[in-house]
């Protein structure tokens, strides 16, 4: 087998393969076995036709194209090992020459793990900033833990800014009526901000059984676009004008959260909060961290490959947060009025971000030798095994070699992030998510 190597942009190579007939004669033969259990033979059985029957019954040239995938496979590997070349993705095959008793040649285009040469690392410092907890936090916390066990009952008098109206609405916009802008018993929280700017600061001061007509303007970033920044025309009638009546803040509204007393409650509100605060703090600095990073290394050119896998992976991340929230993503393209070509383009910038975030990830635990060990793995398997151990089907998923190799991946980064954080930010910091 001969082949030449040329480099070409975007850190891609074009390999020329050139494979000799005595090469790839065991492919053919092959070939013709499988073709002969698809092929009846008078006076053979299927499986068991000699190969130069075969090529007679069949054609040589039926046998070259049923042996090329593997032709192909194993001479583009054999070639990428002796380049010694890191390559990603499927290779772009453009054939040459295909006719039997001849060398097969062909053309394998093929993008290349771009060349990174690391920032630095003893020179990026990033510090890891967490604010501690106030008590106006906790008393925040613990304020709307009494709201969500309020009791709202019907109060006479007038609307103010603590209570709720319960009121049919009818939205208009130029006399056309909007649509999903009708609802019966419609309950707007006066003390709470309502998605159109406005809308309850207007029913402040309303009473029971009376009607209301104001004009008010939709945010220009509201997802509905024919109706962003457009200003309708509201109809309201009030039903019920409701009190929040808030339980005392005693023993007994503790213990129904699981505490005996208020102190016990802060302390358990206040490490909450903390882990929570810490925990923000801990993915802004990785953030930054990552950030810096990127900044100071340099890369070769990023194949498109890589980017679109980002972008795929992206889509799939959005698909995924959309469906959670019961909308589709049709329904979002046609709100945005974007197609799925431009909004994959919009991808563009984040993708090669995070494609460049995983190079560094990778350099890092090549230069660190950053191994994962077997047992590791198996560990993951067995916690989430543990987890999912009544879904037949997602246990029988995890044992694929595929997921095997997600898994590892998945391993290794939270240990480059581990040598990260040692680094940069100067802390331990043992990582389980």
């Amino acid at each position: 087998m001969n082949h030449e190597l040329k480099t070409l942009p975007k850190s891609q190579v074009e390999l020329t393969i050139s494979v000799l007939p005595e090469e790839y004669r065991k492919h053919l033969e092959t070939a013709a076995d499988r073709l002969s259990t698809r092929t009846a033979v008078k006076g053979f059985r299927p499986g068991k036709v000699p190969y130069d029957v075969m090529k007679k019954e069949v054609g040589e040239v039926n046998i070259l194209n049923e042996a090329l995938e593997r032709i192909i496979q194993e001479s583009f590997y054999q070639a990428v090992a002796a380049e010694k070349l890191d390559t990603v993705g499927m290779p772009k095959i453009e054939i040459i020459k295909l006719a039997p008793g001849n060398n097969v040649e062909y053309k394998a285009t093929v993008a290349l793990i771009p060349v990174v040469k690391l920032a630095d690392l003893s020179k990026i410092k990033v510090e890891k900033k967490s604010k501690p907890v106030t008590d106006e936090q906790i008393k925040e916390v613990i304020e709307n833990l009494r709201k969500m066990q309020a009791k709202e009952v019907a109060k006479e008098g007038i609307a103010t800014e603590a209570d709720i109206v319960l009121l049919d609405m009818d939205m208009t916009l130029d006399n056309v009526p909007v649509e999903g802008g009708q609802a019966k018993s419609y309950k707007v929280y006066l003390s709470e901000d309502h998605y159109i700017p406005g809308f309850n600061k207007e029913l402040i001061g309303a009473k029971k059984g009376e009607e209301k007509k104001f004009p008010i303007s939709f945010p220009t970033t509201h997802y509905q676009k024919h109706l962003a920044g457009k200003k309708v025309e509201a109809t309201v009638k009030v039903k019920d004008v409701l009190e929040r009546q808030l339980p005392e803040l005693d023993e007994e509204f503790c213990r129904k959260l699981g505490q005996e007393s208020l102190e016990k409650l802060n302390d358990l509100l206040r490490t909450n909060l903390t882990n929570e605060a810490n925990r923000k703090a801990d993915e802004q600095a990785e953030i930054q961290m990552l950030d810096k990073i990127i900044a100071g290394s340099v890369f070769n050119e990023i194949p498109d490959v890589l980017i679109d896998a980002e972008r795929k992976k992206m889509y799939y991340e959005l698909t995924r947060d959309l469906e959670k929230h019961g909308v589709s993503v049709e329904q979002y393209l046609d709100d945005i009025k974007k197609t799925q070509e431009e909004m994959f383009k919009d991808f563009s910038e984040q993708a090669e971000k995070r494609a460049k975030a995983a190079l560094v990830s990778r350099q890092v635990a090549i230069d660190e030798k950053i191994e994962v060990e077997e047992k590791e793995i198996d560990g993951e398997i067995a916690l989430m095994e543990s987890m999912y151990k009544d879904d037949n089907e997602y246990l029988e998923n995890i044992k694929k070699p595929e997921v095997r190799d997600t898994i590892r991946g998945v391993v290794r980064n939270r240990k480059v992030i581990q040598t990260l954080w040692k680094k940069v930010i100067g802390e331990d910091k043992s990582i389980t998510n």
